[in-house]
């Protein structure tokens, strides 16, 4: 394998007449240094299968196959596949590719086994693409992902703050997440006019059943969806000061008040009221 005979990204971009789209929220890491360091928040990565969403020119792919692992890298954007083959070229067999709108694809089925997700996220998909991961039947061993900074704070908020909300809680509910690594907008390409931060989430080792987690989103909906009003009115639809009576949830509190365990008492009472 030799990455090392592979162009510098800005010149393999050139080549290709390539530039970030816009209405894909592209914004490209091209500096090699940081896209290495991403790769070790996420390792060990020897021997592990990868899946990577959004790679465009491909720089934390390399940085990945790099430091071990095996690369399924799913595209949406088919001007990239040249250049990315390019890369499979001479990866010895580590570098699938996969163009495909990831909101769609099963990650499972492309894995077959366990596997990690490393990603610079498009911005427009970043949090779809989590509430997926997080909810859904796949279940990675580790997610270490690139978001706006407003949007990595929400993820890791704690209760009383202002940017704890529904992505903390159903996060929360399913992993711990932590921010592990801060980036400046000048570090893209072309630069974001916000900053952005990577986040290490790792699975809890008790997840609540599907029917808890559905459950769940109905009642973070619901609950700070009006999050200036007290947890009987919001919740009035679910059963609102019953609801939270039953679920030992003090029905005057508001939204931003309450921890992860209390949400999650309220969508099992929320199950189990249900005919």
């Amino acid at each position: 394998m030799n990455l090392g005979s592979l162009p510098p990204l800005r010149e393999a971009l050139a080549d290709h007449g390539l530039m970030a789209r816009k209405s894909f929220g592209q914004h490209f890491l091209l500096d090699l240094n940081v896209t290495a360091k991403i790769a070790r928040l996420a390792g060990p990565l020897e021997g592990q299968t990868v899946i990577e969403v959004g790679p465009g020119p491909g720089g934390l792919t390399r940085a990945l196959i790099e430091a071990g692992a095996k690369v399924i890298a799913v595209e949406k954007d088919a001007r990239f596949l040249p250049l990315l083959q390019a890369l499979a070229d001479v990866a010895d067999g580590k570098l699938t590719l996969v163009n495909a709108d990831a909101l769609t694809v099963d990650e499972a089925a492309l894995l077959g086994g366990p596997g990690i997700v490393v990603s610079n996220l498009p911005y427009n998909v970043g949090t779809p693409l989590l509430i997926k991961w997080l909810t859904g039947p796949f279940r990675p061993t580790s997610m270490s992902l690139m978001f706006q900074k407003e949007v990595a704070q929400r993820i890791v908020a704690a209760p009383g703050s202002d940017a704890y909300g529904r992505l903390a809680v159903i996060t929360g509910a399913v992993a711990a997440a932590r921010i592990v690594m801060d980036l400046p907008a000048r570090a893209f390409t072309p630069p974001p006019k916000v900053a952005s931060a990577v986040v290490r989430i790792d699975p809890l080792p008790d997840r609540p059943s599907p029917e808890i987690l559905s459950a769940l989103e109905k009642v973070t909906a619901a609950a700070f969806g009006q999050r200036r009003k007290m947890l009987r009115s919001s919740l009035k639809t679910l059963g609102g000061e019953v609801l939270c009576e039953k679920a030992g949830v003090d029905p005057n509190a508001r939204a931003e008040v309450i921890p992860v365990e209390g949400f999650l008492s309220l969508a099992t009472i929320f199950v189990s009221s249900r005919p």
